[in-house]
C-alpha cells in the first residue's frame, strides 16, 4: 500500500489556501490555482519591496525640485549647494520640509545659494 503522508499534504494545501484568502473565484478555492496565484503574488511582493525604495526616491526628488525651483534653484544646483555647505539631510527629510515647512526649506535654499557662491569664489581665486 502506498503511503501518501496525508496530514502533512493537507496541512501544506490548507496553508496555501489560507494564503490565497481574498483572491477571486477559483484562485481562492482550488489548490492548483491558489498555488499559482500565491507564487506570483510572492514574486511581485519580493520585487516591489525593492522597487518601492526607487519610487520613493523619485518622488522625493520631484518634490525637492519643485520647491527648489520656487526658490530660484534647480534640483542639481540645490543638492550641490547643500553638499558644499556640508548639510547632511537626506532626500526624505528634504522632501518632507519642502511639502510641510516652506520657511525652513527657504532657509536651506539660501544656505545652498551662499555655499555655491563661496564655492565659485574659491575656484576663481585658485585660477
Amino acid at each position: 500500500m502506498r503511503v501518501t503522508n496525508a496530514p502533512a499534504s493537507r496541512k501544506r494545501r490548507s496553508r496555501m489556501l489560507r494564503a490565497a484568502k481574498g483572491y477571486r473565484m477559483r484562485r481562492s478555492k482550488l489548490y492548483r490555482y491558489a498555488s499559482d496565484a500565491v507564487d506570483h503574488a510572492r514574486q511581485y511582493a519580493y520585487r516591489d519591496r525593492r522597487r518601492k525604495k526607487r519610487t520613493f526616491r523619485y518622488l522625493w526628488q520631484i518634490r525637492i525640485n519643485a520647491a527648489a525651483r520656487a526658490a530660484g534653484l534647480t534640483y542639481s544646483r540645490f543638492m550641490e549647494g547643500l553638499k558644499a555647505a556640508k548639510c547632511a539631510l537626506d532626500r526624505k527629510v528634504l522632501a518632507d520640509l519642502a511639502a510641510q515647512d516652506a520657511a525652513a526649506f527657504a532657509e536651506l535654499a539660501n544656505l545652498a545659494k551662499n555655499a555655491l557662491q563661496a564655492k565659485a569664489g574659491a575656484t576663481l581665486a585658485k585660477a
